[in-house]
């Protein structure tokens, strides 16, 4: 049966059974370039001036027979849903939320990670859906605009300028980020708070230079560091701390020496960097990772590995004050040599 037909068929039982018949036509969804839209017949026959009454719109504003799409220009001008939705009969056609469904967006940023976009939160604000579509962003598929684009008023930045909204430099509002520990082979891991720092800096102080956002950034030694590279940017003891202040960012730990015949050695970090830099024993005396070595006592008197410092006038002697280190020693045995295991 033709829709005509269908049509025809409900005026001539309307017209017999008057009021008491209900009439049951069902949705319509439309495929638009915003996503469907559903028409919901039950709630436009439930108004007043269209209770019942299917001619209100058929034919005059929709033919059954030939069914044509209708632009929102042509909506605007009085045609089609805006011989009704003009803000005086029914709600503007501007607020297209009521009809359009959107959704909430998640952008692809490679560099910074998966960015959000929030309709509701936007609409809040901004109901009217013309402020960016289709001026700053078609409803299809939108074309990537670059963070500079942005600053120059293309995109997000026609209303995030500093002025209508947030400027698009309060990177944190909309790219989330994380708190990052590189593995350095040497000193172990390294933590890097984003938080720390965004109290003191911007993102654009060390984005995209020295550092790009994406997982390209290629290892950087301490010694480029003290060069200006990398966190030497700012860490150069006037913007900020200087990277010679190792264990503000390289933990350290106490370490337990393993000697069989005098005692097992405690070595402490916290005490020797209250008098030293790092740098006067790494890398030239001791390597930052774990050493194999063994170094005797007696190489130690020659200047080897402790005894570099303690030589009796850098610091005490390891010749023959052996009790500031081993605190319990064993018997010395005849003919033998104390073994200092000086693995870390």
């Amino acid at each position: 049966m033709s829709y005509f037909r269908l049509y025809v068929l409900l005026l001539l039982l309307l017209t017999f059974h008057g009021t008491a018949l209900a009439i049951h036509v069902k949705d319509v969804t439309y495929g638009t370039s915003v996503g469907q839209v559903v028409f919901n017949h039950s709630s436009h026959m439930a108004q007043t001036n269209m209770s019942k009454n299917c001619r209100a719109c058929h034919d005059v504003l929709f033919d059954l027979k030939k069914r044509r799409h209708a632009t929102m220009a042509d909506m605007a001008k009085g045609r089609s849903c805006g011989a009704c939705h003009n803000g005086t009969k029914a709600f503007p056609l501007t607020v297209c939320a009521h009809c359009h469904q959107s959704g909430e967006v998640v952008f692809k940023v490679k560099a910074t990670g998966p960015t959000r976009f929030s309709h509701k939160s936007h609409l809040v604000t901004s109901p009217d859906c013309t402020r960016c579509h289709p001026s700053l962003f078609t409803t299809d598929r939108t074309k990537h605009a670059t963070m500079a684009d942005m600053e120059k008023g293309h995109s997000c930045g026609a209303c995030h300028d500093g002025k209508k909204a947030f400027g698009v430099d309060a990177c944190l509002t909309c790219h989330p980020v994380k708190e990052i520990t590189y593995r350095v082979k040497a000193t172990g891991p390294t933590p890097f708070s984003h938080t720390s720092h965004l109290k003191a800096a911007t993102c654009t102080s060390c984005h995209p230079r020295p550092y790009v956002t994406d997982r390209k950034n290629l290892h950087t030694s301490m010694a480029a560091m003290e060069k200006g590279q990398s966190c030497g940017t700012c860490h150069n003891s006037k913007t900020a701390f200087t990277v010679k202040k190792c264990v503000k960012c390289h933990l350290t730990r106490e370490l337990q020496f393993t000697v069989p015949d005098a005692g097992d050695v405690l070595f402490s970090h916290t005490s020797h960097i209250a008098l030293y830099r790092c740098g006067d024993c790494h890398t030239s005396r001791f390597k930052t990772g774990r050493s194999t070595n063994k170094v005797t006592m007696k190489e130690m008197e020659a200047g080897k590995s402790c005894g570099g410092c303690h030589e009796g006038k850098t610091a005490f002697t390891v010749a023959d004050t052996c009790g500031s280190c081993h605190k319990e020693q064993s018997p010395k045995i005849s003919g033998g040599e104390h073994v200092h295991d000086s693995r870390r």
